[in-house]
């Protein structure tokens, strides 16, 4: 039996522009090839600096570019080593890591449908020593596919200015919205004093190249850098090219107009088959992004379910990776087809009906 796999949070294959990647590394490395396959700046290859920056509206010396943005996250982690950070919960699962390992103070705080809830965090900031910086996925979220309303996103800014709250916004998702009218970026709100923010090319056009950027004040940047280069001198110049050279041939909104309604088809067959094989749970309704959080009956134990799963060929993430209850979960849906979809949450139902003997 085939495992179909809720775990992995990756784009189908046939997401990803494979023949028109191909001639844009070609064309890079013919016209750039002396630039793209030797060492340069460790913040990245300028011509995507600059693209980034004119984006975002800021200055290129702001523009950290990275292999991927969890390393960004990574240096992040190494500049406030043993510092105190605020973060969801549930939350993306390897941000934990990284910050435990670099002995980190994380306090999590709660959120519900709406995103996180602003009266914790207002609990969290009058308590304890000042965080470096609050980390939140506010568009789509990983695990839970929540999106933080456009009145807590406004609250939200206040309240970094009121206690000079540095707050690093991961939004690798937003751009991957197939309902609704997308809300404004905590950066955007803020203007980039209290903001950081951080993103990345792996949903829009391919992980595999391992482009994440970061926009971050002057002299953060720089001391980032300085991380970067004692790390890996420079980063993976050829996959930021052929990432230029895809913008700059203005393919990414065509992209994600073909993109958007493959994942969308993949989102609604999840839903319609939680709604038919598990009438008893609850689950988020994302109108975008890569991922729906399921919550069975109190009691249930996913950790348990998921031990059961394997023979069954059906896969998906514990809530508890993430700090969520034991009841709780993460299915991706991103990466299988419609139809494996509807049959991995059949099987799935079937196990949560299952008697567990004892």
């Amino acid at each position: 039996m085939t495992t179909i796999s809720f775990a992995r949070g990756v784009p189908a294959p046939e997401c990803i522009p494979v023949e028109l990647l191909a001639d844009c590394a070609r064309a890079v490395v013919e016209r750039d090839g002396a630039t793209v396959l030797s060492y340069g700046s460790p913040a990245g290859y300028e011509p995507l600096r600059e693209w980034i920056a004119e984006r975002h509206g800021v200055e290129p010396g702001r523009v950290l570019v990275t292999n991927g943005s969890l390393q960004g996250l990574v240096f992040l982690a190494k500049r406030f080593a043993g510092e105190r950070v605020l973060l969801e919960s549930p939350t993306y699962d390897r941000p934990l890591k990284i910050l435990a390992a670099a002995g980190v103070e994380v306090v999590a705080v709660a959120m519900d449908e709406e995103g996180l809830e602003l009266e914790g965090l207002e609990e969290a900031l009058a308590s304890g020593d000042k965080p470096a910086f609050l980390y939140t996925i506010p568009t789509f979220q990983n695990p839970s596919g929540r999106t933080l309303t456009s009145e807590r996103r406004r609250r939200l800014v206040d309240l970094a200015r009121e206690h000079d709250l540095l707050v690093l916004e991961d939004d690798p998702y937003g751009l991957v919205r197939f309902d609704g009218e997308a809300p404004p970026t905590l950066f955007e709100l803020d203007g980039g004093e209290h903001v950081l923010y951080s993103s990345s090319f792996s949903k829009t056009i391919a992980p595999g190249l391992r482009v994440g950027y970061f926009v971050l004040p002057a002299g953060l940047e720089r001391e980032l850098e300085a991380l970067a280069v004692s790390t890996y001198i420079t980063p993976a110049l050829l996959g930021q090219a052929t990432v230029f050279e895809f913008l700059r041939r203005d393919s990414l909104e065509p992209n994600l107009e073909r993109i958007r309604p493959l994942l969308a088809a993949r989102r609604n067959a999840m839903l319609e088959s939680l709604e038919r094989e598990l009438p008893d749970a609850r689950w988020s309704r994302p109108e975008g992004g890569y991922f729906i959080w399921l919550e069975l009956a109190d009691g249930a134990d996913t950790a348990t379910l998921l031990a059961r799963a394997g023979s069954a060929g059906v896969s998906f993430v514990p809530g508890t990776d993430f700090g969520g209850a034991p009841n709780t979960a993460r299915l991706a849906f991103s990466f299988v087809s419609p139809d494996e979809i509807r049959e991995g949450v059949r099987r799935l139902g079937s196990l949560v009906a299952e008697p567990v003997s004892v």
